[in-house]
């Protein structure tokens, strides 16, 4: 034996065999749950036997030739169509649409063909003429050869009729894809078992030149199920990010169920405390119809509830297929704390900080909403100005500690004598106002604010055992016969107050107008 006689069964049959093996393991690990990969897995190792047989069939004396084609190969040779049709029917999901009582059963009928060949007497599927050209020991091409040949055209014309079924019903362009690569490689196949199955080439190509289809069928495969499995966090290259990362991720199956879920995602929605929660039973209704309806999520913001809490969340998002199946893989933030000061932020804009009544330009904008719809319901409308009496005097006294409390104590009466009837708001300093709307009458404000008064009377405010007391003098304008506008009703307001000051004063008692 020569050195190129030593070579040529190296390239010829060893690399397929370690290509085939390497294919083989790479695909099962990626996902050893997933039948697909078993399936893909499986498939190849009949090729990788294949192969194997032909090595081991070089090296024998031709006289074996004859059982190891029957026994091996020809078995090998039938099971190979069923699995792939097994396969391409999980990927296209018409083994849905499949009785029970046939998937997927039908798949391996060809089992029972090879049990009869393999304790039959007989070799009932291989040719059993064998002729020496050159190296290779050569089947003889007869008509059971050309069956063969001719079977294996159906088998893989029916491929591509399953896989253009699959892509006329893909959901996403990214199974489309994935379409198009298992098409092309299909019809690869074709073309090369018709040209190497039916024309002789002598001594050029190996025997059975047409199992060389099973590389590029095996491959296409392969690059299919890394395509339709890019997702997959066993793999080592993604699962540390997929751990690490301080945003919750989850991989949703199409019911919700999580199919996969990082720390930051089983620590957010205490999964360890509950079992068997699906995500929609966290979420509300938009959220769950914006993924059953596989609308885009970008940005999407919405609520989670847990058995402890509320959570405000921000959604990003986007639809796969894994295992066969539709997900989505959701990336979501907890935006809780921003919210909450953001609530903060937005009140303290348009709220005074000490009494937390709203300020000057939030009471403008709802007194101005309050008169036009007085206007349009030509209804009253009372607008009352607060200014403690002396309160400069017992600031200075007790101290600005104390001043502040004084406020937040006259705030608070304020408050609840306007009720859901108005609103009232601190204008600075120690003055506040607030408005009645929808008031009956004149008269029905009056005793209002005479019930105010006797507020202020009774709910003495208390320093260290000692009573302080806090007057106060109002000043009443009404919609519409003391103005139609926000500043007409202040200043007349204003005025009614400072007129009872001056008088209040010098009586010493407190009025309104």
């Amino acid at each position: 034996m020569n050195l190129a006689e030593t070579l040529i069964p190296v390239f010829t049959y060893l690399l397929p065999i370690l290509f085939f093996l390497y294919m083989g393991l790479d695909v099962l690990l990626r996902n050893t749950k997933s039948s697909e990969h078993r399936l893909v897995s499986l498939m190849i190792s009949l090729y990788f036997l294949l192969f194997l047989e032909e090595f081991i069939r070089y090296q024998l004396p031709i006289a074996y030739s004859g059982v190891l084609a029957a026994k091996w190969f020809g078995s090998v040779g039938i099971l190979i169509p069923g699995i792939g049709i097994h396969v391409l029917s999980k990927f296209a999901r018409l083994d849905r649409r499949m009785p029970r009582y046939i998937y997927p059963y039908v798949f391996y009928v060809p089992v029972i063909v090879v049990l009869i060949n393999l304790f039959s007497k007989q070799r009932i599927i291989s040719t059993e003429q064998f002729n020496q050209v050159g190296i290779w020991k050569m089947p003889v091409l007869d008509t059971p050869y050309f069956i063969t040949i001719t079977v294996s055209l159906v088998v893989s014309a029916l491929f591509l009729l399953i896989i253009a079924r699959g892509k006329s019903n893909a959901s996403s362009v990214e199974r489309k894809a994935i379409y198009t690569v298992l098409s092309r490689g299909a019809s690869l196949v074709l073309i090369w078992t018709a040209l190497t199955g039916y024309v002789d080439f002598g001594d050029i190509l190996p025997p059975y030149p047409y199992i060389y289809a099973g590389l590029i069928w095996c491959f296409t495969l392969r690059l299919a199920m890394i395509k339709f499995d890019f997702l997959n966090f066993i793999d080592k290259k993604y699962e540390k990010l997929f751990n690490l990362n301080p945003a919750a991720i989850l991989l949703l199956d199409q019911h919700g169920r999580m199919k996969e879920a990082n720390p930051s995602a089983k620590q957010l929605f205490q999964l360890g405390k509950r079992k068997n929660v699906t995500f929609h039973d966290l979420v509300g209704e938009s959220a769950k119809d914006r993924i059953h309806n596989r609308q885009t999520i970008s940005d999407f913001e919405t609520t989670i509830y847990t058995e402890e809490k509320r959570i405000d969340v921000l959604m990003d998002g986007d639809y796969v297929w894994v295992d066969n199946e539709p997900h989505v893989i959701l990336i979501i933030r907890d935006i809780t704390a921003q919210k909450e000061n953001q609530k903060v932020i937005t009140f303290m804009a348009y709220h005074d900080p000490l009494t937390l009544l709203p300020n000057r330009r939030f009471f403008y904008e709802k007194l101005e909403e309050a008169i036009q719809d007085a206007r349009e319901h030509q209804q009253q409308l009372a607008l009352i100005i607060v200014d403690l009496d002396f309160f400069k005097e017992t600031n200075d006294t007790y101290g600005h500690k104390v001043g502040d409390e004084i406020l937040k104590h006259a705030a608070h009466l304020i408050n609840e004598s306007v009720a859901q009837q108005g609103v009232a708001a601190r204008f600075g300093g120690d003055e506040f106002v607030f408005f009645l709307n929808e008031i009956p009458s004149v008269e029905f404000a009056r005793n209002r604010l005479k019930h105010l008064q006797q507020q202020f009377i009774d709910e003495v405010f208390m320093h260290e055992g000692l009573a302080i007391p806090i007057g106060m003098s109002l000043g009443v304008s009404f919609f519409p016969s003391d103005g139609d506008d926000v500043d007409t009703l202040l200043i007349s307001a204003d005025k009614a107050m400072y007129e009872v000051k001056r008088k209040g004063r010098t009586t010493g008692k407190t009025f309104f107008k």
